[in-house]
């Protein structure tokens, strides 16, 4: 990504990252090959990661932790880094652009989600009592977190959701299920967003709930996880909660006020999301355009065919517009400027291009492209499934269409 508009100090940050991943996660890498060079030692007979895997991963997190990258996106008031939305934008592609797909050790390992893992933003919610209990095994990656809005009913309509919480003296009782929860089955705590007030959610004026759930609780399971798109196992996976029990003061902000606080940090996951698409994009980008150097159909380098050179063309074009877009809108948050309908023009833009760019650098390697080895399968996959979470393109369409409506164009 370019960096003119980044400060020095961010590009030296991103320095030091690529830094940490040569010498600290490509041995980790080279040590355990027979373990993660195929999905089938990756994950379990359940789907889920091996024990092996987890014990990788948890070394990596504590790792990038002692260097600081793990929460340097973090709020500095429960002791994160405060990054802003540029230095998101700018080290997620970094990170991205540099390692390339299908690295399980990468991301988001070492620079997790706003929503899952390390000090997320919704912490901040979390009564200042509890934080010397909890925030020191988060900060540190010893133990991990997941974020539970979604459910089978209730996607991108969150009023539609159905699992309830009711008071019950000093606590709270949890009923209900949670789909699609990345970390789900893995963390150690759980952030869990119920209906408190069903009056309220059926007038969608409020009345849903955040908890801050310990995963050992009496009443919380894991049901199951959700293997996706060509993958043997997951990250993700459905949770149920049967009368949980929950005390009031693991509560995470008002009553009736949890979908506020759910979006918190919304729209830097957005971009930080959409970032690592487009690094990903670019680094198939220089696949492609190496490939076309040394690939040789009818006496001459397939670069020098036409078809080929729009292919790659075409790729380039959409990588530098998606680009010119995220530093835009990270630009407008840093400076507090509402940026609704861009947030969402940048999700929509940089999912659905990298999925193009993606499929585009396939065609230019011909049947080397649908091949495991070189890792472009594994984008495509990653690419394709990016259109969804976080906000389907559909949703981002809505969005973008009556902001404009109601406020203009004043992009």
């Amino acid at each position: 990504m370019n960096s003119t508009h980044v400060p020095e100090d961010i590009v030296a940050v991103g320095e030091s990252l690529i830094r940490f991943v040569e010498q600290v996660i490509v041995p980790i890498e080279n040590a355990n090959k027979a373990i993660l060079a195929s999905e089938r030692t990756i994950f379990d007979e359940k789907g889920r990661f091996t024990p092996e895997v987890e014990t990788l991963k948890r070394e990596v997190r504590m790792r990038s932790a002692e260097q600081g990258f793990y929460t340097m996106f973090g709020p500095e008031e429960i002791g994160g880094g405060g990054l802003g939305p540029l230095a998101a934008v700018y080290l997620n592609a970094r990170l991205s652009s540099h390692c390339g797909p299908g690295r399980v050790l990468v991301h988001p390992v070492v620079i997790p989600s706003p929503f899952t893992n390390g000090l997320s933003p919704i912490l901040r919610n979390l009564d200042p009592s509890l934080r010397d209990r909890y925030l020191p095994s988060l900060a540190s990656g010893d133990k991990t977190l997941c974020f539970g809005l979604s459910e089978p009913d209730a996607g991108s309509d969150v009023f539609a959701m159905k699992t309830r919480a009711a008071r019950d003296g000093d606590d709270w009782v949890i009923t209900g299920t949670k789909q699609w929860i990345t970390n789900g089955p893995y963390a150690d705590y759980a952030m869990i967003f119920a209906v408190t007030d069903p009056e309220l959610a059926a007038q969608r004026k409020g009345g849903i709930t955040g908890f801050f759930v310990d995963t050992k609780s009496p009443g919380f399971s894991v049901v199951s996880t959700i293997p996706i798109m060509g993958q043997l196992g997951a990250e993700i996976g459905i949770l149920a909660f049967d009368g949980l029990r929950v005390a009031d003061d693991h509560r995470l902000g008002e009553v009736d006020h949890g979908l506020r606080v759910a979006l918190q940090g919304v729209n830097t996951g957005r971009l930080g999301l959409s970032a690592t698409c487009i690094g990903l994009a670019r680094w198939a980008l220089d696949q492609a355009v190496e490939y076309a150097k040394v690939r040789k159909t009818f006496g001459t380098s397939i670069g020098e065919h036409q078809a080929v050179q729009i292919l790659i063309a075409d790729s380039a074009a959409d990588i530098y517009a998606a680009e010119t877009m995220l530093i835009d809108c990270a630009l407008k948050l840093e400076r507090g400027e509402r940026a609704l309908a861009e947030t969402s023009m940048v999700k929509l833009h940089c999912t659905e291009a990298a999925n193009r760019v993606f499929d585009r650098c396939m065609q230019v390697h011909g049947g080397m492209g649908l091949t495991n080895e070189l890792r472009l399968e594994a984008g495509y996959r990653f690419a394709r499934s990016m259109r969804i979470p976080d906000g389907t393109s559909e949703i981002q369409r809505r969005t973008i269409a009556r902001d404009l409506i109601a406020n203009g164009v004043n992009f």
